[in-house]
């Protein structure tokens, strides 16, 4: 079989007529082209207002933007990559090598990238913006754990230590954050309607980093469809749990002190999340230290996961140090030096939890793409 253009030979293998790769993490697939029938963006949620001192001007704001990109044979489920930071971190690794995008798009799963309202390619907004500088590249470093001190490295850390562009390119490709209820509120609104619109397809699984969790989880609970299959939250700041049942712990409801959570929401709404077919937590390396900052959140993904799991749910803890051992992994492990192997282990959840399959199955067998005849 002879593909025009492609001038590329990709032999993938096959494992059942479902289209399941056999090593889809293999130094093959790692070459394979990425092959796409169509890529874009939208807006999606938001409001319009009317100027009250002219009815004839109005201002469209506080929309969520998605940037999509879909495979010529896709895999059935998509995967939304929501970020805290900026898009920036789901595109490359640390020294600009292959990030998850590209590493997803070349097994064949559609990728969207999420912009939350006020956010990135989303900031039009409808309220006043108040921006205030903070010098918080330094207080960047021990946030994403890459050492104990900044520039004390971690002896293992999966990051290019003597690269300093590497380490400029990180504290530069930032937006603004807006970590407040209202924000979470305002972002898991536009979220939901993204999701109910089908614009993202029939199975989306959120990937998502930092406080990207705690808004994937409340997005679950206000979207009205069935069609949020799972949460992969690495470094989750922020959890949510079922009002009125005797483990939640004591919840925020101060909008502005406490933007992180604990949220609460009912009961009804929480059993939301143990539908997913499955949701994992996922924490960086030195993070099972009760002396770490972060690790109050280890223990509340702990008790979350539980409480998910105590309603029907599929969730888990995931420690890449210590269960994976994936030594010196940051607190954006997609964007390690090691991803390729940080990849591989979200691999096998979505084939754990069947959520691998094409929408066009191919026979069992092998494909060849042919490079054009001289």
């Amino acid at each position: 079989m002879r593909s025009i253009g492609l001038g590329l030979l990709a032999i993938l293998s096959v494992t059942s007529a479902s289209g399941v790769y056999a090593q889809a993490n293999s130094d093959l697939d790692r070459e394979r082209p990425i092959v796409l029938a169509r890529s874009g963006g939208f807006a999606v949620g938001g409001k319009v207002l009317e100027n009250p001192a002219n009815p004839s001007q109005h201002l469209s704001c506080d929309h969520g933007y998605v940037e999509y990109f879909l495979p010529q044979n896709p895999r059935r489920t998509s995967l939304v990559l929501w970020h805290s930071s900026s898009t920036q971190v789901w595109q490359n690794r640390w020294d600009g090598g292959e990030g998850f995008k590209d590493m997803f798009l070349r097994r064949d799963y559609p990728v969207y990238l999420w912009d939350g309202p006020r956010v990135g390619r989303a900031n039009w907004s409808c309220a006043p913006l108040a921006y205030t500088p903070r010098y918080q590249d330094e207080a960047n470093f021990t946030a994403w754990n890459l050492g104990p001190a900044y520039k004390d490295w971690w002896p293992d850390v999966q990051f290019p230590t003597q690269d300093e562009e590497a380490w400029e390119q990180a504290t530069a490709n930032r937006y603004v954050e807006f970590n407040t209820l209202g924000s979470i509120d305002l972002e898991t609104d536009a979220a939901a309607v993204a999701a109910d619109s089908g614009r993202l397809g029939d199975n989306i699984v959120y990937l998502t980093n930092s406080a990207g969790g705690l808004r994937a989880m409340v997005t679950v609970t206000k979207a009205g469809k069935d069609n949020i299959a799972g949460i992969v939250a690495y470094e989750g700041i922020g959890y949510v749990f079922p009002i009125g049942d005797p483990e939640t712990p004591e919840l925020c409801t101060d909008r502005e002190a406490c933007p992180f959570g604990p949220i609460g929401v009912p009961l009804d709404a929480f059993k939301k999340l143990a539908r997913l077919r499955s949701i994992q937590f996922v924490w960086g390396d030195h993070r099972s230290d009760p002396a770490s900052p972060i690790y109050k959140y280890v223990e509340l993904s702990r008790l979350c996961a539980r409480l998910i799991n105590k309603y029907g749910g599929h969730a888990e803890v995931l420690m890449l140090g210590d269960d994976a051992g994936l030594k010196g992994s940051s607190h954006i492990p997609f964007a390690d030096m090691d991803n390729d192997k940080v990849a591989g282990l979200l691999d096998d959840l979505l084939r754990d939890a069947g959520l691998d399959g094409y929408r066009n199955p191919r026979p069992s067998g092998r494909w060849v793409w042919d490079t054009p005849a001289d």
